[in-house]
């Protein structure tokens, strides 16, 4: 017998069960065929090196620290290539590319690089009160409020612009579509044409005409309030107004309004 094997054999035997160390381990670390296990809580005060770490089938794997818990990964070159760290405050992750898949590694539900963010899932939930706020340009192909919720896209103190190389579509199945801002609504196509399709057409707030009667002498600016039918007509510039409708066309005898306009 070696002189190592009756030393074992003395620290063996000098100790309590507790705190034994033999040939399959020492306390509650035991040498198995799979492998080092350990049971109950271990404390390592120097680095760990070891290809996996596994927890048993019915207990969970905790990793505790009082500070930050880091997990590194290093290439041959001993080179840091991914670095996550749980701390008090934030969770960060320090990689090329950061995944999230479904539960058989098939889907990519998150993906983010230094080129882009993907959301690979079929629905993008956002349940906070103020929506969802983006400091550039968003890229999508279909923008949809949840049943029998309102969507509402709001530019409070700019512009709000809706493109696409092929057409925009603005659906409400059940509801109104509603199209409001402060300053100018401009609708505007270079080749088609502007169709208004509906069983009834409405145009508010348009201003009535007025005219200057060389016979009468009355002043620019004179309405026609008891009239109840009127005609519709147009400036040189697009703007339109109401005319008192007669046997035939006023609009040229209410025109003054266009200089005013």
């Amino acid at each position: 017998m070696t002189r190592a094997a009756v030393a074992l054999l003395r620290f063996r035997h000098s100790h309590s069960p507790k705190h034994r160390f033999d040939m399959e381990g020492m306390g509650n670390l035991q040498v198995t065929k799979e492998g080092v296990r350990l049971e109950g809580v271990s404390e390592f005060l120097l680095p760990l090196y070891v290809k996996e770490i596994q927890s048993r089938r019915d207990s969970p794997l905790i990793l505790q620290s009082d500070r930050n818990v880091t997990v590194n990964a290093r290439n041959d070159q001993g080179q840091l290539t991914g670095q996550l760290t749980v701390g008090s405050e934030m969770v960060e992750a320090q990689c090329q590319r950061f995944e999230v898949r479904s539960t058989d590694g098939q889907t990519v539900l998150f993906s983010a690089d230094e080129e882009e963010i993907t959301i690979g899932t079929e629905k993008l939930r956002v349940t906070g009160n103020e929506g969802v706020v983006f400091s550039h340009s968003v890229e999508t192909s279909h923008v949809r409020a949840e049943p029998f919720q309102d969507l509402k896209l709001e530019s409070p103190t700019r512009t709000l612009t809706l493109e696409a190389p092929r057409g925009v579509e603005v659906n409400a199945g059940v509801g109104d579509f509603t199209a409001s801002c402060r300053k100018d609504l401009l609708l505007q196509s270079s080749e088609g044409e502007i169709f208004l399709d509906a069983n009834t057409i409405k145009l508010g707030n348009i201003p009535f005409g007025s005219a200057v009667d060389p016979l009468e002498g009355a002043p620019a600016g004179t309405t026609y309030t008891k009239q109840t039918v009127y005609e519709l007509c147009a400036c040189a510039n697009g703007k339109l107004y109401l005319s008192p409708a007669e046997k035939g066309s006023t609009c040229q005898t209410t025109s003054n309004f266009c200089l005013w306009s």
